[in-house]
């Protein structure tokens, strides 16, 4: 049996372990995963609003409901677990860790109080153990830098008044957290141009949707005639985007000109600023206050800053420039990309990555899935045409480490019962309240 160890159970692990059960039958695959619960980025990043997106993990339920399927939860590779114990009981060793952690800014004023990474607040409002507690500081105005989904996700979610709310599966403390801010402004920072947004026409036109958001751009910073340097792909949506943003200029929203906030009774307003750069941020008594931004000239692609600056009062900033990859003692590793070293997915014989920690954090989930293919494709290839070790233990003999170390890890059925709970303790029309405390999925496990 050829015995095959997948590290992360989200989307990108969840595919391959859904390939490779099929095109290698005489199999037993592991997901491991460092929560008690699967689904990584799905149960954990994408936004508690957009349960449509969440439904794929009916697609992965049926998958670690197999025979041949097995979820290890609980279990950290590196702390819990070596690498170099899990090659012993291995054939096959597919990293899909994802990128867990928050690009940083480099600039100074980073480390004041009210500034966090996109993946500290996401994290937050989904429950997540690792960032349940943050309690993060929102008061009148945030600006988010970055013009990606992950961005709009964010600024959308702290837009959104609590009965817009209450169906999604946002945890409690996150809702009355959110219902007890007072933000007026929020401000969207991009450092090139509006046709350069990476963020998908769909996401903005949910957020222009909003009844309580007032939105504006300045129309000079709309690009009349699309740049020549926008990749063939991109440039339906970028047309998209831009026809929604120069469409808020011909309704009665507030002008965002000398970034001046308008009065608009019962509205967060919405503005967006481009071509900009943040460079700094200061602030009193360790609390973030302002933003100095530096303008950006445009030379197709490239960004150059000019010598003209913008301040903007906030008492948030959030960073939203991407993700990098946690690395893993042992395995090799590209610490300035924040990815894992590999050639085609492929990091040494027998070891693969996957997913956002292989080729960095762009591409939504079917991006994910077809990353997943093409492993696979590698994964089988190597595999007949590889001598495979006459016999490896898998997790039988993982176990035994783990006993050894009084680990105990979480089995799928182990994640039922608390999945139950988290289903059975919700209000309202919630589809679940969740857990956000590790200790106490374990504590109700061990009790049932």
């Amino acid at each position: 049996m050829v015995q095959i160890a997948i590290i992360g159970s989200g989307p990108s692990g969840c595919y391959v372990a859904d390939i490779l059960a099929k095109k290698i039958p005489d199999s037993q695959i592991d997901l491991f995963d460092k929560l008690p619960t699967p689904f990584g980025l799905v149960r954990a990043g994408v936004a508690p609003d957009h349960l449509h997106t969440k439904n794929i993990t009916r697609q992965f339920e049926r998958l670690l409901s197999r025979e041949n399927i097995r979820f290890v939860g609980n279990i950290n590779l590196g702390t819990d677990l070596s690498y170099t114990e899990l090659k012993q009981h291995y054939h096959i060793i597919v990293i899909a860790s994802g990128a867990p952690l928050d690009n940083k800014l480099n600039i100074k004023g980073e480390n004041l109080n009210g500034v966090y990474g996109a993946g500290e607040i996401s994290r937050w409002y989904n429950g997540h153990p690792d960032s349940a507690h943050l309690n993060p500081h929102f008061s009148n105005a945030v600006a988010i830098i970055g013009n990606g989904n992950v961005a709009l996700d964010i600024a959308r979610i702290l837009s959104k008044q609590h009965q817009q709310l209450i169906n999604s599966d946002m945890h409690q403390q996150a809702l009355a957290h959110l219902d007890s801010a007072c933000i007026k402004d929020i401000y969207l920072i991009g450092r090139r141009s509006a046709a350069d947004a990476s963020f998908t026409s769909a996401e903005l036109q949910e957020l222009l949707s909003l009844p309580n958001i007032a939105a504006a751009i300045d129309s000079d910073q709309i690009p009349q005639l699309l740049p020549d340097h926008i990749e063939e792909g991109q440039r339906r949506n970028a047309e998209k985007n831009l026809a929604l943003l120069r469409a808020l200029n011909t309704s009665t929203q507030p002008s965002t000109k000398a970034l001046i906030p308008t009065l608009v009774d019962g509205k967060t307003r919405l503005h967006f600023i481009n071509c900009a750069s943040a460079v700094s941020i200061s602030g009193e008594n360790n609390q973030a206050t302002t933003l100095h931004l530096v303008k950006n000239h445009l030379e197709g692609a490239t960004a150059t800053p000019t010598d003209e600056y913008i301040c903007v009062n906030v008492d948030t900033v959030i960073s939203a420039i991407g993700f990098q990859s946690l690395s893993i003692p042992d395995i090799p590793f590209d610490s300035a990309k924040g990815i894992f070293l590999h050639q085609h997915g492929k990091i040494e014989s027998g070891v693969y990555a996957t997913g956002w920690c292989k080729r960095g954090s762009h591409g939504v989930i079917p991006a994910n899935r077809v990353d997943a293919v093409n492993l696979a494709k590698t994964i089988i290839a190597d595999w007949e045409h590889t001598v495979l070790p006459p016999h490896k233990t898998g997790f039988s003999g993982i176990s035994t480490l783990l006993d050894n170390h009084n680990i105990k890890p979480v089995s799928y059925n182990d994640w039922l019962i608390i999945d139950q709970a988290e289903i059975k303790r919700a209000t309202q029309s919630k589809p679940r309240e969740k857990f956000t405390s590790a200790t106490e999925m374990l504590a109700l496990v061990n009790k049932s």
